[in-house]
């Protein structure tokens, strides 16, 4: 498949998508929806990925969906349209590896959304983020009211969502919609070296980590500890686990 928006590099075991449409500030459309997911489906297949970095080229992480698409929908093409996006979105917050959000500039709307899908979100101190839907007459259509919610808490949601206010990195940080704030130039090597420590470690136990986060947060207390208990279980006699243990009491790195 020739992509038209995405553009993709894998160095030793991390895949760096960038999204790559300047002239509408990074904006999503129905074609950057069929890229990723076609994306998607090479880095799954690949074994060799350990953790995936997505950015957005120039002064924008994604300025937003497409208004000039959106404005001629109607009710079927603008369901269709939120579905697509909230599928694409949850099989990145689903993605068998970590998924790290590297944010260079503008994380609006659906931005903003695409961010939070992410495992991670380390921002530029440029960054801006907001979901300024209400000043479209408009709510959050990826998912944004849920996970703002579960992410920075219910009335942080409200009040970016209600005003439609913009805020910063720090203001980010500060609410935990971000991990970590750098200077521009530092902002892809601090996402690559939080990459590199990931992909350093054992790859079953991270990924059965982000599985049971992920699919325990919807459970109650006792059944998410008890599905630890089990995942955790499930990693002994694996090979890696073993060589883990072993090179811990020999005091060497694992030779995964």
């Amino acid at each position: 498949m020739e992509y038209e928006i995405l553009k993709l590099d894998v160095d030793q075991g991390i895949a760096t998508i960038t999204i790559h449409r300047p002239q509408v500030l990074n904006a999503l459309n129905s074609q950057f929806f069929v890229e990723m997911n076609h994306t998607l489906d090479l880095l799954e297949k690949d074994l060799s990925i350990k953790v995936v970095i997505l950015t957005g080229v120039d002064k924008a992480f994604v300025a937003g969906a497409d208004i000039a698409e959106m404005s001629e929908m109607d009710y079927n093409h603008a369901r269709s349209f939120s579905l697509t996006g909230q599928d694409t979105f949850q099989r990145i917050e689903n993605f068998p590896i970590p998924v790290i959000a590297a944010v260079n500039g503008f994380a609006l709307g659906g931005g903003c959304e695409l961010a939070m899908a992410c495992d991670f979100r380390i921002a530029s101190n440029k960054a801006k983020f907001s979901q300024p839907e209400v000043s479209l007459g408009l709510i959050p259509g990826y998912a944004g009211t849920q996970r703002l919610s579960r992410i920075a808490g219910i009335s942080n949601a409200l009040f970016m969502i209600v005003t439609g206010d913009m805020i910063t990195a720090d203001d980010a940080l500060r609410m935990g919609l971000v991990q970590k704030v750098t200077e521009p130039e530092e902002l892809l090597p601090e996402a690559k070296a939080l990459a590199g420590r990931i992909a350093s470690k054992g790859s079953l136990a991270v990924k059965k980590a982000k599985e049971v986060i992920r699919k325990g947060i919807q459970m109650d207390f006792d059944a998410a500890c008890r599905y630890e208990a089990d995942q955790f279980a499930l990693l002994f006699g694996n090979g890696e686990s073993g060589e883990g243990m072993t090179a811990f009491l020999e005091k060497r790195k694992p030779n995964w």
